[in-house]
């Protein structure tokens, strides 16, 4: 494991996140946020109104700006982050978690509550000097965000589709020149 299970959990929401705006967008209703939110396992408030899907939408810029920015950047990105949602980091347990942090209340708006966590996840990751683990697919075709977790950091696509695609391609013009 390289972080610890919130951070990593938090990254691969800010991630998913970031990238339901890639074509096709997959968070236009509330029943797409319920998903995520599940998917993901957060906890506390939630509204279940397309004011609150407007305003998580309205995070996916803000996070695809802080998963792909260099180090400075994204520690500056941080700090407005966590300021903005007066953020205060406290260990808290709960459901079948053991301790980890959270730095807003449980009622605070869950647009605020995905802000501040990948805020917190990416601390792990700057404090680190990790960021090279963040990038964007390598298919010429995507801009998703690739958060690689492995091992040897080999990931260079955002999905299974995305590295298929460049494997056929990459076949198919190994065979055209070897005929």
């Amino acid at each position: 494991m390289v972080f610890a299970h919130d951070t990593e959990q938090s990254l691969l929401a800010a991630v998913t996140l970031a990238n339901t705006a890639e074509p096709p967008d997959t968070l236009q209703t509330v029943a797409d946020l319920d998903a995520f939110y599940e998917r993901f396992e957060f906890t506390g408030r939630r509204d279940r109104t397309r004011a609150e899907l407007d305003e998580v939408r309205a995070l996916r810029p803000v996070l695809r700006r802080l998963l792909t920015a260099d180090r400075d950047t994204a520690a500056d990105l941080v700090n407005t982050m966590l300021a903005e949602a007066r953020a205060l980091p406290q260990l808290v347990r709960h459901d079948r978690f053991d301790w980890h942090l959270h730095a807003v209340v449980s009622d605070a708006p869950l647009p605020t509550r995905i802000s501040v966590e990948a805020a917190m996840a990416m601390i792990d990751v700057i404090r680190a000097d990790e960021l090279s683990r963040l990038g964007v697919c390598a298919d010429d075709d995507c801009e998703a965000v690739v958060l690689d977790l492995s091992r040897n950091r080999s990931r260079r696509f955002c999905s299974t589709a995305c590295g298929n695609r460049n494997a056929v391609a990459a076949y198919r013009a190994r065979q055209a020149a070897g005929a």
